[in-house]
């Protein structure tokens, strides 16, 4: 039973692909028109790369459902020659390893300068405890990684929660309105996206398996932030693109 509920969880959803392929097509088309000094800003460069990675493994998701050789031929590499159909694999590289870092690094970019050196340790902390869960088998890559994901939830919640700490603590981030600011609607959205994520991925089996009507309630909510997320992203990359909706940055005067 536990096989089919997570099978038929990590089937890409077409419908969901929709929108994020037509957010995709946006980011590019701002991202191309932004000036060349924005498009070398990390603050504008870094939300674009998200945007582009999510997009891609959804799709790759998509792929090996479509392409059952290919997603079996890679599951017996792994080891996992009982469950062929799965395909969970794609989002543990993309969202429990590659994801976490990327959006530490993007966390990083809206800190003061002395706040960085804490995201830093996050990430060289977190590196090789992905090695050492997914290379000693502790948890599979195949299969469903609570411990990992915990792990990189947590870290991202308490980068959050520096940035937060800074909005009502630097003057420079008082004097300013945070409905105005791009970085508080990125950070809003990610403290949000982790947290129902972190109740979702950490009890996967346990709702899946007691309560599934709950479990897929769940599933379609975490779409559905997915897509906001993805669309303030794309909101981010297209930011100097709509002048007077948003106001300067005030992280120039953090020390």
């Amino acid at each position: 039973m536990e096989s089919r509920f997570i099978q038929s969880f990590f089937i890409s959803n077409g419908e969901l692909l929709i929108p994020l392929d037509l957010l995709l097509i946006i980011g590019v088309a701002c991202f191309i028109k932004l000036p060349k000094e924005k498009r070398a800003d990390i603050q504008y460069w870094l939300p674009f790369l998200i945007l582009v990675f999510t997009v891609f493994y959804q799709n790759f998701g998509a792929y090996t459902n479509y392409n059952y050789e290919f997603k079996k031929s890679v599951n017996a590499y792994l080891g996992n020659t009982e469950y062929p159909k799965f395909n969970i694999w794609v989002y543990n590289i993309a969202e429990n390893q590659i994801g976490v870092i990327l959006y530490l690094v993007l966390i990083k970019s809206w800190l003061a300068t002395s706040k960085k050196k804490y995201i830093n340790w996050m990430i060289y902390i977190y590196i090789p405890i992905v090695c050492v869960i997914t290379f000693l088998g502790i948890e599979p890559l195949y299969f469903n990684q609570p411990i990992l994901f915990t792990i990189g939830a947590n870290l991202i919640l308490i980068g959050s929660g520096l940035y937060f700490i800074g909005l009502i603590s630097q003057e420079d981030y008082l004097a300013s309105n945070p409905l105005k600011l791009i970085s508080f609607w990125q950070m809003t959205l990610i403290m949000f996206t982790f947290t129902l994520t972190y109740i979702f991925w950490v009890s996967l089996l346990y709702l899946y398996s007691v309560n599934p009507v709950l479990g897929k309630a769940l599933q379609q909510m975490g779409n559905v932030i997915l897509i906001t997320n993805l669309a303030v992203l794309t909101l981010t990359v297209a930011s100097p693109l709509l002048p007077g909706i948003f106001e300067k940055e005030p992280t120039y005067g953090f020390k």
